[in-house]
C-alpha cells in the first residue's frame, strides 16, 4: 500500500464522493469533522470552504489533507491540522484530527496516515503536537501510540472520557 496526503482539487472530485458516500451509508459520524462541516455534494463550495485561512469563534486555521492509496487511487481517509491550539482546542481538540473510511480500518492506515500528518505538522513549524480521542477508541489510541503519543491524561467532556496524547517531534 503506497499512500500519501494530498490537498483535494477538482482531479480528486470522484475520490472525494465515493469516500463520503461509504461513510454515509455507513451512518457514521464523519470523521474529522473538517470533511463533514459542509455538503460534498456541492464541490465547488466544499472545495472553497474546506480550509479555514482566519480564526472564528468555533474554528481555527487549518490544513485539510485527504490520504491517497496510489495503488488503488482512492481516498482511505483525511486529516485536519490546526495551525495552532487556543483553550477550547487545547482541552479536546488538539492539532490533528483523522479518520479512514469504513472499509479501510484496521489495515495499518491511520498509524501511517498520522505519520504523513506529523511531516506536514514540521512544515508548518508544529514540533509538539496534542491528539485526542475517546479513551473507548482502542484503535485510535493505538494509531497515536505507533506515533510516539505519549498519555498526559484523561478528561471528562459532556460525560465521555478523552485521552490526550502528546508527540513530540
Amino acid at each position: 500500500m503506497q499512500l500519501k496526503l494530498v490537498k483535494l482539487t477538482s482531479e480528486y472530485r470522484s475520490h472525494l464522493t465515493e469516500m463520503m458516500d461509504e461513510w454515509t451509508a455507513a451512518g457514521e459520524k464523519i470523521v474529522p469533522y473538517a470533511i463533514r462541516k459542509n455538503d460534498y455534494r456541492d464541490f465547488d463550495y466544499y472545495l472553497a470552504n474546506l480550509e479555514v485561512k482566519e480564526e472564528t469563534d468555533l474554528l481555527l486555521p487549518d490544513s485539510t489533507f485527504f490520504c491517497l492509496d496510489e495503488e488503488r487511487n482512492i481516498f482511505v481517509g483525511a486529516v485536519n491540522i490546526r495551525h495552532y491550539l487556543n483553550e477550547r482546542a487545547l482541552l479536546n481538540s488538539g492539532h490533528i484530527g483523522d479518520g479512514v473510511r469504513p472499509s479501510e480500518r484496521r489495515k495499518g492506515i491511520a498509524t501511517a496516515m498520522i505519520g504523513l500528518a506529523l511531516a506536514e505538522c514540521q512544515k508548518l513549524g508544529i514540533d509538539r503536537i496534542l491528539m485526542v480521542c475517546n479513551k473507548d477508541n482502542i484503535g485510535s489510541a493505538k494509531s497515536i501510540q505507533n506515533n510516539g503519543g505519549v498519555l498526559e491524561n484523561e478528561i471528562e467532556v459532556n460525560g465521555v472520557i478523552e485521552q490526550r496524547y502528546w508527540i513530540e517531534l
